[in-house]
């Protein structure tokens, strides 16, 4: 026996009857001989963890634009903190944490730079529109490992691109926007969980509020402290989850609205205020006149690295590249491309 099949033996074993095995996987688009060392959920984990598009996470925004402080997120850290709530709850559940750990990997791998600001103005360019949940799917099916893809297995992909729930209710949907296993959901909530609670603890770091601010019908639920909150949100999704004998991922209904209460909140008093707001409406230029650069001319595209695969119209495949780009990288070539630079005389 390889350790491959011992590893698939001991999931057998000890998971959930309700959790999904690696074994059992719906497989990948391109059948491949299975690893004898790692499960199928490893294998797609460590695709991820070692894909370009995870390395270029450290350097994109997750609520302040390229921020200079070393203890502010980036959306690296927004990623691995996902993975480690995610995983938490999977362990307590008895759900595979190898399949949740993948999806949590990769989930935020479409995202833009700058944030939600450069999701925006993406979508206002992109015909048919532009969200990071779908480019997530493009980058590990076509954009990475130079135009192959990473060959992901579907209980993987599917959780990638149904992690996002937006701003509406957490708990609501159906099959076309509810993972097809558990784990995708349960990385579906660990998502809003992580974020919520990093984002107010950045926005307090930063001076932009205090935790003492934070409204008392949101803190009388969750707690007082950074702390507190996580540890409600945690032990409240692993508690309901239970209460529902495999049948569904669950938060209770008064965790449930004082979550969507503190992101609300954290709209209005962190992620709209004008100095944050205005830096990305910045950016936003940046990006715009970025786009409308290479999609007047498709051979600067490639050789600034960008890729148009076949088929693809131009202003997808100006899109994928300008989504690829970090912060930094975005700011610094606009600079070259349309600031005067210093002459030099050697």
């Amino acid at each position: 026996m390889d350790i491959r099949q011992f590893n698939e033996d001991r999931e057998r074993q000890f998971l959930a009857p309700w959790a999904c095995l690696s074994s059992a996987t719906v497989g990948r688009v391109r059948p491949e001989p299975p690893c004898t060392i790692r499960t199928a959920f490893q294998h797609d984990r460590d695709r991820i963890l070692n894909s370009k598009a995870f390395r270029r996470l450290k350097y994109k925004t997750q609520v302040f634009l390229s921020p200079e402080g070393d203890h502010y997120r980036t959306r690296l850290t927004h990623t691995l903190e996902v993975a480690q709530i995610a995983r938490t709850v999977a362990r307590a559940l008895a759900l595979n944490e190898d399949l949740t750990e993948a999806i949590a990997l990769g989930h935020d791998l479409g995202h833009t730079p700058f944030g939600h600001a450069g999701e925006r103005v993406l979508d206002a360019l992109s015909p048919g529109g532009f969200r990071h949940v779908h480019q997530s799917g493009r980058v590990v099916r076509f954009l990475e490992d130079d135009g192959r893809g990473l060959n992901l297995t579907g209980e993987v992909l599917d959780g990638i691109l149904k992690h996002s729930k937006g701003k509406g209710p957490l708990l609501d949907g159906g099959p076309e926007t509810l993972a097809i296993t558990l784990e995708g959901r349960v990385v579906r909530l660990a998502d809003i969980i992580a974020y919520v609670n990093h984002d107010l603890d950045d926005a307090v770091r930063a001076g932009l509020i205090r935790a003492s601010e934070v409204p008392a019908g949101i803190t009388g639920v969750l707690g007082g402290d950074a702390v507190q909150r996580i540890d409600t949100m945690i032990r409240d999704l692993v508690e309901a989850s239970l209460a529902t004998d495999g049948a569904d991922i669950r938060l209770n209904e008064a965790v449930a609205t004082a979550i969507v209460d503190l992101r609300n909140w954290l709209f209005v008093h962190v992620y709209r205020v004008p100095s944050v707001h205005d830096d990305f409406e910045k950016a936003s230029r940046i990006l715009r006149e970025l786009f409308h650069y290479f999609l007047a001319r498709p051979a600067a595209l490639e050789q600034h690295g960008g890729r148009c695969l076949p088929g693809d119209p131009r202003e997808v495949s100006v899109a994928d590249f300008i989504a690829g780009m970090t912060d930094r990288y975005a700011m610094n070539l606009y600079q070259r491309l349309f600031l005067p630079q210093p002459w030099k005389i050697f």
